[in-house]
């Protein structure tokens, strides 16, 4: 695991006694932030480790020749997701400790892997209209039925 401490990552061997961690998706959007949040309010009672974790894939074209440019790295953009949605919650959580993973694949398959041993899984939806927000969205509706543990789904407000 990787935990985030101001502008450093380490690598942090796990320890005999099982940790309380929350796994949160993150993805640059204000509802995982508004997820991240809400984790990190949640760690400071119970001292869970907060997990912000993004996941990124190589674009498909599906038949069409796509150009990408030489210097597109999508795992590089998702570290940088992580550690600015991090760094925005930090602000208001400094005793809270964050971890980082970025790993590579669909979005759901991801967090339903890294939900494994986790206390809860926080996801945020991205509710445009009414009924939508009567729904959840893909990644929502994949953790939700799939998941190791508790899925929390949080919908940033306006």
């Amino acid at each position: 695991m990787t935990v985030v401490t101001g502008d450093t990552q380490e690598q942090v061997a796990p320890s005999a006694e099982p940790a309380h961690r929350t796994v949160v998706g993150v993805d640059g959007s204000p509802a995982s932030v508004a997820a991240l949040e809400w984790a990190a309010d949640m760690a400071e009672t119970t001292g869970a480790t907060v997990v912000a974790v993004a996941s990124w894939s190589w674009p498909r074209g599906f038949g069409q020749t796509l150009l990408i440019p030489a210097d597109y790295d999508p795992a590089a953009d998702a570290r940088t997701v992580v550690r600015e949605a991090v760094e925005v919650v930090r602000r208001d959580h400094p005793t809270v400790t964050f971890a980082g993973e970025v790993v590579e694949g669909r979005p759901g398959d991801v967090l339903v892997e890294a939900s494994r041993g986790a206390d809860l899984l926080a996801v945020g939806t991205r509710a445009h209209h009414e009924l939508a927000g009567a729904v959840l969205g893909s990644v929502g509706e994949h953790c939700a039925t799939r998941a190791h543990c508790p899925v929390l789904v949080v919908r940033a407000t306006p």
